[in-house]
């Protein structure tokens, strides 16, 4: 038997796509913020458990496809 291996994901914004409509800060307001023009900041820390499914909502529902849930990358 294999164990399940938990994989911690983090939200990233590309910020050539993003057009400020600001969905992800009202869906995710625990991981993102705005700044003073409306752009999405995020600091890349892992998305706790509790806020995985909001994250992928607020991917789901950027209009420019610019927010993303991925994995997070480990730091050496």
């Amino acid at each position: 038997m294999t164990a399940a291996v938990a994989v911690a994901l983090r939200v990233r914004v590309d910020p050539v796509a993003c057009e400020a409509y600001g969905y992800c800060a009202e869906l995710l307001p625990e991981r993102v913020t705005l700044d003073e023009w409306g752009y999405p900041v995020v600091d890349g820390a892992p998305v706790a458990a509790g806020l995985v499914d909001l994250a992928h909502r607020a991917a789901a529902e950027c209009p420019r496809r610019a927010f993303r849930v991925e994995a997070a990358t480990p730091t050496r």
